[in-house]
């Protein structure tokens, strides 16, 4: 097994919710031809873009904001070790109890054995980007254990028997009416006259959720942040549905992906302000809890924490690459991705869809099994300006495509492209020649095989009728 700053690197396997049964482009077709997601997505992105970039225009320092942000993940990755170890003594030290995942079987096998000790058989969720990651819910299905989701857009998600599509808001592709028939259809004991009014649809999701709250006494978050200098993780929400969670129950288990560590308590003051701005357009987040191992007589009096590997590690590895885990899923790139608020995030196939997600999934399994994602965007950088930690998914996009699995055509075309273009006399007789052969054809049209594959899903540019060169002899 080989190491990365002294941390066992773990190859990817059982990764979950990672990869979907086909590439990007046959999936985003599918979600093109439908016009009703198109209209849903559309209409959700617009209003939490405008929302957001109002509340980010209040502060002067939003670039040092961001600025700072960054230095605090780059500062995180390459001290991950330490961190992570200083967390470990932290929370053991508090009485929590920290076990380690390589992969996202090892982590449902703990989560589910943890479980079956307590001799529940249901279980209470945050929303949480790790769990659906790992496939957590089917795992406790297959168990015989009941896990329900309690965030209102998860539940929808789970009770639709669909999968999310969005970081923050999972049902974003779905309107008021199709809740209401969602909700009518399977809730139990919701009112048959039950409207499509917002205010309706969460005062029924309320009355069915209460008993559960009182009566669960194992709960799952996932965390935003873990504080190696004081062992607290942290849990931001708009809903106060995971204020329940984390104070109800008797044992709380939380799944975290190694890279939320952030080093000091102060560290918050910057993410604080980064991730509810950037996300839902709020100045704070409506709901903040922090927790620190066990306190006797308040909360959970059994904590455990699970921190997940699933391929981080290989990440880490890339120096290019590793930039993708600096993400604190504010969900801001795909609130301004084109591609995204065209096909919304099944077409991408992984709980991560988006721009982050079209750089983090493929690392995360092996880029040779997402091979297409790194294709799924324009370049057009409207991520890299939206992200409130400076990552640059664009330059991330590039690599990851020159790591991609190429067919030898390709590989050919592009070593005689090179080859010529540094060899100015043979470049110039080759534009001659794209010139002729585009006056004997058809302007727009696509390549002949076998480079057809390039023209698949664009047209073939024009060759301009002088060339710079030839300008600037006449001149």
């Amino acid at each position: 097994m080989s190491t990365f700053l002294g941390m066992p690197v773990h190859a990817p396997r059982g990764v979950g919710h990672l990869r979907g049964d086909e590439p990007f482009p046959a999936a985003a077709r599918t979600a093109l031809a439908n016009p009703q997601l198109r209209s849903n997505l559309r209409h959700a992105t617009t209003t939490i873009r405008g929302k957001s970039g109002r509340v980010i225009a209040e502060l002067p320092d939003w670039q040092e904001l961001r600025s700072a942000g960054s230095a605090l993940k780059t500062y995180t990755m390459a001290n991950m070790p330490r961190l992570l170890e200083q967390l470990e003594e932290k929370v053991t030290a508090a009485g929590g109890v920290v076990h380690w995942a390589a992969d996202a079987e090892e982590a449902n096998r703990i989560v589910t054995g943890l479980i079956q000790e307590t001799g529940e058989r249901r279980a209470i969720k945050i929303k949480s980007m790790a769990t659906q990651e790992i496939g957590l819910n089917e795992a406790l299905e297959e168990a015989g254990i009941e896990a329900v989701e309690t965030d209102l857009a998860e539940l929808i998600v789970q009770l639709g028997r669909d999968k999310p599509s969005h970081i923050l808001v999972p049902a974003i592709h779905r309107n008021r009416a199709e809740i209401r028939e969602i909700f009518l259809r399977e809730m139990p004991g919701v009112d048959p006259a039950l409207t499509d009014d917002p205010a309706e649809l969460a005062g029924a999701a309320r009355r069915y959720l209460r008993e559960t709250f009182l009566s669960t006494k194992v709960a799952v978050s996932g965390a935003n942040f873990g504080v190696a200098e004081t062992g607290t993780l942290a849990v931001v929400e708009s809903e106060g549905n995971g204020r329940m969670c984390l104070t109800l129950p008797e044992t709380l288990i939380t799944v975290m992906g190694i890279e939320k560590v952030v080093p000091a308590w102060q560290d918050l003051e910057v993410f604080l302000q980064l991730l509810p701005r950037a996300s839902t357009g709020e100045r704070m987040n409506p709901y903040t809890s922090m927790w620190t191992g066990v306190t006797p007589g308040d909360g959970p009096q059994n904590f455990h924490l699970v921190l997940l590997d699933n391929g981080r590690t290989a990440v880490l590895a890339d120096e290019v690459g590793r930039a993708a885990l600096h993400c604190i899923r504010c969900s801001a790139c795909l609130n301004v991705c084109p591609v995204y608020e065209r096909t919304g995030g099944h077409a991408y196939g992984s709980v991560y869809p988006g721009p982050i997600g079209a750089v983090l999934s493929p690392q995360l399994t092996g880029i040779a099994d997402n091979a297409s994602l790194p294709y799924a965007s324009s370049l057009c950088g409207a991520c890299f300006d939206a992200c409130p930690v400076k990552i640059d998914i664009p330059s991330i996009l590039v690599h990851l495509r020159n790591q991609a699995p190429h067919p030898r055509t390709e590989k050919a075309a592009m070593a005689a492209a090179a080859y010529t273009m540094d060899r100015p006399r043979l470049y110039q007789r080759a534009q001659r020649a794209a010139k002729l052969a585009e006056l004997l054809g058809r302007k727009g049209r696509a390549l002949p095989p076998p480079l057809n594959g390039w023209s698949a899903s664009r047209d073939l540019p024009e060759v301009p009728d002088e060339s710079f060169r030839d300008w600037w002899r006449g001149r």
